[in-house]
């Protein structure tokens, strides 16, 4: 629960969320976010791969806080959480890991409530702005019930990242367009987390549907696992999201190659938009 005076100073103008968060937008060209799960594969090799995320030309750093109870994560994701959580991987530490790369790329948190409600929210927003963390994607946080804590995040400038899925109504997502204040995070499938070969049916039109209904950037996340299904998905989001198929370079190739692959992705969205803005010239 917020405190009351929190909720006094609840404020009536729209949440606005990171500023830094949103700049990392541009029209024209789709931003990329590499996901890392925080402690893995090691507590230091962590800090390697965002790092190599950052060089190979990241717009934002999604980093997974591990929980051993995760709402919607697959096997790949999951099996990193364990090993995180192994290694120490505790909310200092994320926090920690956060701070190393914020002041280059905007960080945002991908996060269950239960790690929320268990520091205290208002503890844990503060903590999360002193590491300069810009967004928190929470999957687990009701749209109806997140009111208070939506204000309170907007007052330390932590902007809210709710998520849609292919079965979302456009009536939810009209309720959804109102509490984000950093990207709307529209998920391919009405599943768990897991890459796959191609964009699953529905993502392009859930995206379409998400434009028409929000101001704010629209991000695909949810199995993208090659640069060719990035391209597609660029078509219509303003952001790609990537966790599975990186968790599982890191596991087989360390952080070298997750940032090697990174970087062909980032060059054939950059040829993309290229190709779009020559052919309007």
């Amino acid at each position: 629960m917020l405190s009351a005076s929190t909720r006094k100073r609840r404020r009536k103008s729209r949440v606005m969320g990171s500023e830094k968060l949103n700049g990392a937008f541009f029209e024209g060209r789709a931003a990329l976010v590499p996901y890392l799960t925080a402690g893995y594969p090691t507590l230091e090799e962590a800090y390697e791969v965002g790092e190599a995320y950052v060089e190979a030309g990241a717009d934002v750093v999604e980093v997974g806080i591990p929980f051993s109870d995760s709402l919607a994560d697959g096997p790949v994701i999951q099996n990193t959480n364990t090993i995180a959580l192994e290694n120490g991987a505790n909310l200092r530490y994320c926090l920690q890991l956060a701070s190393r790369f914020a002041d280059r790329v905007p960080v945002i948190f991908l996060t269950s409530y239960n790690i929320v409600f268990a520091r205290g929210a208002e503890r844990f927003l503060d903590e999360a702005a002193g590491a300069e963390v810009s967004g928190l994607v929470i999957p687990d946080l009701p749209i109806g019930e997140a009111e208070d804590f939506r204000e309170a995040a907007a007052e330390r400038e932590v902007a809210i990242c709710p998520l849609a899925a292919p079965t979302t109504t456009d009536d939810r997502l009209a309720r959804i367009a109102e509490a984000a204040s950093g990207f709307l995070y529209c998920v391919s499938v009405a599943g768990v987390t897991g890459a796959r070969e191609k964009l699953p049916p529905g993502a392009l039109e859930l995206l379409r549907r998400a434009r028409a209904r929000v101001s704010v950037p629209v991000v695909l996340g949810y199995g993208i696992s090659s640069a060719e299904a990035a391209v597609e998905a660029a078509g219509e989001a303003d952001g790609i999201i990537i966790g599975s198929k990186l968790m599982q370079i890191v596991a087989e190739e360390g952080p070298e190659g997750a940032g090697a692959w990174l970087r062909e992705v980032r060059s054939a969205l950059d040829r993309e938009s290229s190709a779009k803005v020559g052919s309007k010239n």
